[in-house]
């Protein structure tokens, strides 16, 4: 079976998570991935602790079914390998910030010259143009300044961290397989590549969509801990069991609440479900309710109900859970390198009918490509390649 994005060839600067990510799906539908790494010691994200037998357990994560090849784009000689693999290529993802590549001669103009139907997809923190182009950054800067990071925590206390990286996945990542794909949909149209400016910041600030709309709606700044979706009425709650775990309470329609509201004994809060004056004593009351059984028998308890109510699990238990494992989002790889470890990877989350995803577990060993792709996609010879290799190109 034909895979959607066989015959496309990507060559990966990235490092760490966004890219990596990215491209991680790009391959999972069928792209060919070349990994362009410094020979020495390649992908930062290879030696990011903690580690299993050498290698990152992170790395794994993000970096299947990918070829790998060294090149030293200090130099002149790797610089011109790279325009050569980029003459056949169809998608440069690049990481760094802007005009580093320029810089070695490589950015979009320089290559457009050369391949005309290009796509350039550069993944940075606050995009290519803007004040703050040139400043350095991380998830938790990108989720402060969309006022993400601002709007999230407990009620009258500080501003939480995420458990996840979401500018990082939700907007480098997403965004980044997005964009190439409308830009390889567009070139089946015009024949012409094109720059994906992929912001870390701008795809923050376009999660807040929902949160727009209700400060517009209520001409008030949205109060931590205290919207309609962040924490501020009953229906929408996390609530501590007995045994100091907790449960998801999102009973955001009218009907699941009531149902809630029934079965706990407290009918009178079914038509105070949206009135915000009563919520804090709402909540207060609920959380007095939940805190008198354990998580799980609060889930046999409205095992039978349809309200929107769950769990919230640890990492061990999420991958145990039976609509996990259905889906085959969760995928274990035993004694990784002989260490008894077994590393955790997530599945393919994009489902399609014709033509699935395969989830390939094959990660490239630094510079494991070099010949095959310098021969084959490059065109040089075994001895051009050695000469490479003898020089520190490669």
């Amino acid at each position: 079976m034909s895979l959607p994005l066989e015959g496309i060839r990507v060559l990966d600067l990235s490092r760490y998570l966004p890219g990596p990510f990215a491209t991680q799906m790009l391959a999972d539908f069928g792209a060919e991935v070349i990994k362009v790494e410094d020979p020495k010691g390649g992908d930062l994200g290879r030696m990011l602790p903690p580690l299993i037998a050498g290698e990152s357990a992170r790395f794994f994560t993000v970096n299947r079914n990918k070829k790998s090849i060294t090149l030293d784009l200090k130099k002149q000689a790797g610089q011109e390998v790279f325009k050569r693999l980029a003459a056949s290529s169809d998608v440069v993802v690049d990481q760094f910030r802007p005009g580093v590549m320029e810089k070695m001669g490589l950015g979009y103009e320089q290559l457009k010259a050369i391949n005309p139907g290009l796509i350039y997809c550069a993944i940075t923190g606050y995009g290519l143009d803007g004040p703050l182009r040139d400043a350095a950054g991380h998830d938790l800067n990108y989720l402060s300044l969309a006022g993400i990071t601002g709007v999230t925590g407990v009620y009258n206390n500080h501003p939480a961290m995420s458990g996840t990286q979401i500018a990082d996945i939700a907007g480098g990542t997403l965004h980044s397989v997005i964009g190439i794909l409308l830009a390889l949909a567009a070139r089946q149209k015009n024949g012409q590549g094109q720059v994906c400016d992929i912001s870390m910041l701008d795809a923050s600030v376009s999660l807040m969509a929902y949160t727009l709309g209700e400060w517009s709606g209520l001409g008030i700044l949205p109060v931590m801990g205290d919207g309609l979706l962040s924490g501020g009425y009953g229906f929408y709650q996390i609530y501590a069991t007995k045994d100091g775990k907790y449960v998801s309470l999102g009973a955001v329609e009218e009907k699941f609440f009531a149902e809630f509201c029934r079965k706990i004994g407290r009918p009178e809060f079914i038509e105070q479900q949206f009135d915000k004056e009563p919520q804090r004593q709402i909540i207060k009351e609920i959380a007095e309710i939940i805190a008198q059984r354990t998580r799980d028998e609060w889930v046999e308890f409205f095992a039978d109900s349809d309200i929107c109510f769950t769990p919230v699990l640890e990492l061990d238990e999420v991958c145990q859970h039976p609509q996990v494992k259905a889906r085959n989002m969760i995928v274990e790889m035993e004694n990784i390198g002989g260490s008894d470890k077994t590393v955790r990877l997530t599945g393919i989350p994009i489902k399609l009918s014709g033509t699935p995803g395969q989830l390939k577990l094959k990660f490239p060993i630094l510079g494991e490509h070099n010949d095959e792709v310098l021969m084959s996609v490059g065109g040089y010879s075994q001895e051009e390649v050695n000469n490479f290799r003898s020089a520190g190109v490669i």
